[in-house]
C-alpha cells in the first residue's frame, strides 16, 4: 500500500547567486529547534490548508508557519503556488507584531520567485 504524497512540496527559495537563505538559517539553530520546525512545516504540508494557532495569513499569497520553541517562537514566512510551498524568509520573533523588515524580506523573495516564474 503506497503513501499519499503530501498535499504541498516544501521548497527552499533560492537567491540568484544559488543561495538558500531558509536553509542557512536553520542550520544555524541548535537541533532541536530545528526539528521542532521541521514537525510543523511537515504538518502544514500534509494538512494544507490550515489556520491558526500553527498558520496565519498576512496578506495575498504569504503566510507565516509559527512555532513555538518553548524559550522562544519562530516563523517561517511561506507563499503556495499549486502544489509548492516555497519557504520564503525564517526568523526568532522578538516582538508581537511581525517586524516590517522581516516582512518585507518575504515579500521582495516573493516577487523575485514570481518573476522567475514568467
Amino acid at each position: 500500500m503506497s503513501e499519499n504524497p503530501p498535499s504541498l512540496e516544501a521548497c527552499f527559495y533560492r537567491t540568484q547567486a544559488g543561495n538558500e537563505p531558509v536553509r542557512d538559517w536553520l542550520t544555524s539553530l541548535p537541533c532541536d529547534q530545528k526539528r521542532m520546525i521541521g514537525i510543523e512545516i511537515k504538518t502544514i504540508q500534509l494538512g494544507w490548508p490550515l489556520g491558526m494557532p500553527l498558520v496565519r495569513k498576512l496578506e495575498k499569497d504569504l503566510w507565516e508557519a509559527r512555532v513555538n520553541l518553548g524559550n522562544t517562537i519562530a516563523r517561517v514566512l511561506f507563499t503556495v503556488s499549486g502544489n509548492q510551498m516555497a519557504l520564503l524568509h525564517g526568523f526568532i520573533k522578538k516582538s508581537q507584531k511581525t517586524p516590517e523588515n522581516e516582512l518585507q524580506t518575504a515579500r521582495q523573495r516573493k516577487s523575485a520567485l514570481e518573476r522567475n516564474k514568467q
